[in-house]
């Protein structure tokens, strides 16, 4: 064995190490064993044991090789369990057939962690894909895995190198995750030249154990990290990273370059919203629930990360101003600027005055600002202090080219104390190679952007302008929804077991429509008839002009067989209607198709708008939804908005703006307005509907009629999965939903009833309120110290609170409606915080004074217990001021043992 070359002082070491860091393993061991250390020049074997004892880590290594003494000069050991210490990380780089043994064997020696460096497994197909199953089953529950076929890891800040590359990189504050092992090695050699430095470097490989969840989550948790950045070639389990995603991303960036934007998507060919809803649309959709930045470039991937650190200021909007001494490379920059969703800022008429009083008269007038080749620093200085102080503008762009009369360098230094004290951010060009600089050095210094193109820091301004947008979405207080009391999910659950009993997965017109209605959505009130009478009688009680459609329980598309018949205006036409589609469809499919039609009335579109709202699987993320433009021409104009079940009415309305209609549905050329709000809660009310009908495969409303006056479902299908799909084979979700199957009916001691239920965003206003009824003790005892009531109830604050992902906590509270206002109020908070990596969580609980000593803190507790149970937990814990004695008291009646910590501190902790 080899003991450390000198031990580790570094502060982050002791932290990652801490035992609350599940893969502190991994990333800080104490010890590490190379299976598969070599002296053979060149190996992968010797390149992994040379790179951990010529980087001092901290920790011991063993080489483990039964056919070697030594290796490199260290004694060597036969076995991982021949090993006469405790090991903490193995690195595997043996046969892949050797790898389950071995790591049977590691799993006996107690091995916290691996490294599986070995290739040939599931890329090489089945035999590859039974390895890695067997793996699993030694390892699950036992011991964390990286890999395989991956390069390793690296944790540059204490000096880890376990892997096979040249050399380590250089310290940083980016934690960098990749796929790939190759472009990890191209990655390192860029960021020397570049100056690059990492927190932690590691390739992931295929994925088997540790996943990107994980990691985000240990980078998250890491405080030498700012920001994560990814090359990602497939998801894995996506559940994992979009939960780890949110909860890192609203703190530190994570920036994503994901291949495979042009691959051919999968579609549903029997559906419109298969059709619209590729997988790669899929995946982006995914990444802004999350707020995570998706890049086309290697080089966005590290500028950006490199942006978002020196930039605490992101952009509120879309425009930009640019100041530049030349007018090609404003050009240049509008149009990458434009050509990647940005815009111009139009100046105000205040600051075009302003201008045009420092400014020669024949400067450009607008914007961009082209302030002309001769400009000196003062005039630079001066120009953008005006423009940064217009309303108008979102950010600022200075470009400068070197010219007879420009100074890159004292501009430079004169422009820094605008810029650091600008509440934009502000993006730099100094253009010009060698002469530029040491301007171009000053700036960056001064955390001021600066790159040597104007549109590449265009791009970039854009790029920053997309992830400010996307959090601001995730955290947007949304509105209650209204259309929960009209809902009837036991009718529409109905519905569709009496199909599947009868053998069908298509519903038909008549089936889809009521199930829309049993969610509250508006539907046109539709007849089925099954001969020319009946449906001439439906006509004459609808009112003409009316349309006609096939009935069938066997065809999805209806336009597609002559199934349809519009505005008919008078019994004739009805019965000519009728027998039109019979023939129509007898002649294409066959008479046992037609089993009658449906008659509805003919809603004129004049003044409104056609448009599809609509579900299906991906096969990655499962049920996503669609919404655009309908009409027959909905796939040519692929006019449409993709976003992931569940929405409350803040997703819904981003959905919404996505789509080129919106601008449209706002009122153009003399139409009044769509209900856009209304259409939100429709998008909501459809969102619940494929949450909670899981048998549901593909839906598609289109056409819904949209005007100023109604939203309207004219027409819709739904198709189900097929009889032999059990329900556990159902797709998930990729997002959990809202868990009612917590929330209960309770009444107090005094006899007031309350609801129990988990809290969701719409609570925030409510909290507020709560936070207005608590007293300085119970303020005090729930945070350790007193806490201004404006910064409890700050919106930042506020969105930790409320918008929650309930696969990583749990928070219920405790309402009820006031008798006298008949408002909704909120009497108390508990909440179950789940530690990452580990089936353990912490607890905490506040109750508004005037509801103490009621059994509300019991209650609250007691359910938290089984919402532990109902999850898997093994843990629960808490840590409570010693002088907090209820709240000792109320732990120990529910079952909580209690240990003195501290002076001031006491450990509540139950085993589940």
């Amino acid at each position: 064995m080899l003991k450390p070359l000198k031990p580790n002082t570094d502060p982050a070491y002791d932290i990652l190490r801490s035992e609350r860091q599940p893969l502190s393993s991994l990333f800080a061991p104490e010890s590490v064993a190379v299976i598969g250390a070599s002296d053979q020049a060149g190996s992968v074997g010797r390149t992994l044991l040379w790179n951990l004892i010529s980087n001092p880590f901290g920790g011991t290594v063993f080489p483990v090789n039964p056919k070697r003494h030594s290796v490199l000069g260290i004694q060597a050991y036969p076995t991982i369990k021949a090993i006469p210490e405790p090991v903490d990380l193995a690195i595997i780089a043996i046969p892949a057939p050797l790898v389950p043994g071995v790591i049977g064997e590691c799993v006996e020696a107690g091995v916290k962690s691996a490294i599986v460096i070995s290739a040939g497994f599931k890329e090489i197909g089945a035999p590859g894909i039974e390895l890695e199953r067997q793996i699993l089953e030694k390892a699950r529950g036992k011991m964390r895995i990286i890999g395989p076929n991956c390069l390793g890891l690296m944790s540059p800040r204490t000096g880890l190198n376990a892997t096979f590359a040249s050399t380590i990189a250089r310290p940083g504050n980016v934690g960098f995750i990749s796929q790939s092992g190759a472009l990890c090695t191209a990655v390192l050699d860029w960021s020397f030249w570049e100056n690059v430095g990492f927190s932690a470097f590691i390739s992931i490989g295929s994925m088997l154990d540790v996943n990107w969840g994980d990691l985000i989550y240990y980078l998250g948790d890491d405080p030498y990290t700012q920001s994560i950045v990814i090359y990602m070639e497939s998801i894995g389990n996506a559940r994992s990273f979009l939960s780890a995603a949110r909860e890192v991303a609203l703190t530190k960036p994570i920036i994503v370059l994901k291949t495979g934007r042009t691959e051919a998507a999968a579609k549903a060919s029997a559906s419109h919203t298969g059709a619209l809803a590729g997988s790669d649309n899929v995946l982006d959709a995914a990444f802004r629930r999350c707020g995570v930045l998706r890049v086309d470039r290697i080089s966005e991937l590290f500028n950006l990360a490199e942006v978002l650190a020196k930039q605490a200021r992101l952009p509120k909007g879309p425009r930009l101003t640019i100041i530049t001494n030349a007018g090609g490379p404003g050009v240049l920059a509008t149009d990458a600027l434009i050509g990647t969703g940005g815009e111009l800022a139009q100046l105000s008429p205040e600051t075009i005055n302003s201008l045009n009083q420092i400014l020669p008269s024949h400067w450009s007038h607008g914007n961009p600002i082209d302030i002309l080749g001769d400009a000196d620093p003062e005039r630079y200085t001066k120009t953008l202090e005006i423009a940064v102080e217009d309303a108008n503008s979102d950010g600022l762009l200075v470009i400068l080219t070197p010219q007879a009369m420009t100074d890159p360098t004292q501009t430079a230094e004169q422009l820094k104390p605008y810029a650091q004290q600008a509440t934009k951010p502000i993006f730099a060009s100094w253009m010009g190679g060698s002469e530029t600089k040491a301007g171009e050095t000053l700036l960056n210094s001064a955390s001021i952007p600066t790159y040597p193109y104007p549109d590449s820091a265009a791009r970039l301004f854009n790029l920053m302008w997309q992830y400010s947008y996307n959090l601001s979405g995730i955290y947007e207080t949304p509105v209650l929804p209204t259309g929960e009391e009209r809902k009837d999910a036991t009718l529409a659950q109905k519905m569709i077991e009496t199909a599947r009993q009868s053998g069908r997965t298509l519903l038909t017109e008549l089936e889809s429509k009521q199930l829309l209605a049993a969610y509250g959505i508006p539907i046109v009130h539709t007849g089925f008839a099954k001969s020319e009478a009946e449906a001439v009688d439906w006509a004459n009680s609808l009112g003409y002009p009316v349309v006609l459609k096939l009935f069938s329980e066997t065809i999805t598309h209806k336009t597609d067989v002559g199934g349809v018949q519009l505005n008919l205006s008078d019994a004739e036409a009805v019965k000519w209607a009728y027998q039109a589609i019979k023939a129509s469809v007898s002649e294409r499919v066959g008479e046992e198709h037609f089993l009658g039609v449906t008659v509805q009335p003919m809603i004129r579109l004049d003044g409104g708008y056609e448009l599809i709202i609509g579900s299906s699987i991906d096969s990655q993320f499962g049920p996503v939804l669609v919404f655009g433009s309908g009409g027959r021409l909905v796939e040519v104009f692929k006019d449409r908005a993709i976003a992931l079940p569940p929405l409350n009415t803040t997703l819904a309305r981003r959905m919404i703006e996505q789509t080129q209609i919106y601008q449209a549905l706002q009122g153009v050329r003399g139409r009044r307005p769509v209900d856009v709000e209304g259409l939100e809660q429709l998008l909501v009310q459809f969102s619940q509907l494929v949450v909670e009908q899981r048998w549901i495969k593909e839906i598609d409303i289109n056409p819904l009629f949209a005007s100023s006056e109604q939203l309207i479902a004219l027409d819709a299908r739904v198709v189900l999965h097929e009889l032999d799909v059990s329900e556990e084979q159902l797709p998930k979700l990729a997002i959990r939903p809202y868990p009612t199957q917590y929330v209960a009916q309770w009444t107090m001691k005094d006899g007031t009833p309350v609801t129990i239920r988990p809290i969701r965003p719409e609570d925030e206003p409510l909290i507020v309120q709560f936070h207005k009824t608590l007293s300085e003790q119970s303020i005090y005892f729930r945070y350790f110290h007193l806490m201004k009531l404006s910064r409890r109830t700050a919106h930042e604050r506020l969105t930790r609170i409320c918008f929650i992902d309930y696969d990583c906590e749990m928070a219920l509270v405790a309402g009820y409606k006031h008798p006298v206002t008949n408002k909704q109020e909120i009497m108390a908070v508990g909440r179950l915080s789940k530690l990452h990596g580990v089936d353990e969580a912490e607890f905490a609980m506040l109750v508004s004074d005037p509801c103490q000593r009621q059994g509300l803190g019991t209650e609250l507790l007691q359910r938290l217990l089984q919402v532990g149970r109902d999850e898997h937990l093994k843990r629960i814990t808490a840590e409570i001021l010693a002088e907090n004695v209820p709240m000792q008291k109320l732990a120990e009646k529910v079952g909580f043992r209690l240990r003195r910590v501290a002076t001031d501190l006491v450990k509540a902790e139950i085993e589940l």
